[in-house]
């Protein structure tokens, strides 16, 4: 594709900005209960947004192209309901009341969104300098996806998370949330909310989220105007998503199971394209249109087996999925 001009590169970042801004007003300045049809119209409104911007960046820049921004942001918004799922586990976990969950939420999608930008950059230039990154992107991917599979029924631990501990050790924290603000005074002396713990636990995620997606759609794509845009639309809907979905995120049992398969995949993939460039090209790629059949199709299929799972057990619930095993079970493990 011909390269993206650094006009459209501001216009499509003053987009964004200001549609964080606008999420970012709805979620401070206006702290409320979101119903089910204000999440309904705000959750359709964002794909709609994304949809379209992918049909204007197909007419303009051609249809491979944007066969790769479509594949992109499906695999990023699949990625980002299970960022979704520890939000809530977060969420939970802290009894962040009602009215200020939208804080949570935009802030959490405020900084996913910069540490994104950041690994973006530095992906695409360790791509430009150096072929093997595929082959250390493919291997993290791989890994990646066996370690969610074995760890698929697990949920994380809020408490255990190295972040979390250090600002609690660190930081002195108040018991109740006064008022939704992330500091205030108690006795004089300046102290944390819970709110700005919960922050803290949501950047701790937002960060091994980054370290997974930013690979996941350079195997789709070495543009990074395309991985910058599908990771930034994928994320932009998550706060009236969170409002929709969380009493049906219990329901996808098999999600885990499905996004371990798909990160297996696109680390596969990754692996043969580094192997065609740089030691035979006579090694098969992956066509980006036989990423999105199996994407679609996984999806499909784990969504279908999910609620069947859950029509025949109604006691099944869906797990986020780790990465590793929680300290209290590798102790119990221990000889």
């Amino acid at each position: 594709m011909a390269g993206v001009s650094g006009l459209v590169w501001a216009m499509t970042i003053g987009l964004i900005v200001a549609l964080l801004t606008f999420d970012l007003y709805f979620g401070f300045a206006r702290p409320h209960r979101v119903g089910l049809r204000e999440a309904t119209v705000w959750s359709v409104c964002y794909v709609l947004v994304a949809v379209v911007f992918g049909i204007w960046f197909t007419v303009t820049y051609g249809g491979d192209p944007g066969l790769e921004y479509f594949t992109g942001y499906l695999v990023e918004k699949s990625l980002s309901v299970d960022n979704l799922f520890v939000f809530v586990i977060i969420i939970s976990a802290f009894a962040v009341p009602e009215e200020h969950q939208h804080k949570v939420l935009a802030a959490g999608i405020a900084i996913a969104l910069v540490m994104r930008a950041i690994f973006i950059a530095i992906g695409a230039t360790l791509i430009s300098l150096f072929s093997f990154v595929f082959l250390l992107f493919g291997i993290l991917l791989l890994y990646t996806a066996v370690q969610l599979y074995r760890h698929r029924n697990e949920d994380p631990d809020v408490e255990d998370n190295i972040v979390v501990r250090a600002a609690r050790r660190f930081l002195p924290v108040t018991e109740d949330y006064a008022g939704g603000q992330l500091v205030t005074r108690v006795d004089g002396r300046r102290m944390a909310t819970p709110l700005l713990v919960v922050l803290v636990a949501i950047g701790g995620v937002d960060l091994l989220f980054a370290l997974d997606s930013i690979p996941a759609v350079f195997g789709i794509t070495k543009e990074p105007y395309i991985v910058f845009t599908t990771n930034a639309f994928a994320l932009l809907g998550l706060r009236a998503l969170y409002f929709l979905v969380k009493g049906l995120l219990a329901r996808l049992v098999y999600l885990s199971a499905g996004l371990a398969i798909i990160l297996g995949f696109i680390g596969a993939k990754l692996v043969l394209h580094w192997a065609h460039e740089d030691l035979d090209p006579r090694v098969p790629t992956i066509p980006t249109l036989v990423s999105l059949g199996v994407i679609v199709a996984v999806l499909a299929v784990v969504t279908v087996a999910s609620l069947v799972k859950v029509r025949r057990d109604p006691t099944a619930r869906a797990h986020a999925g780790v990465l590793r095993a929680h300290r209290a079970e590798i102790r119990t493990e221990d000889p």
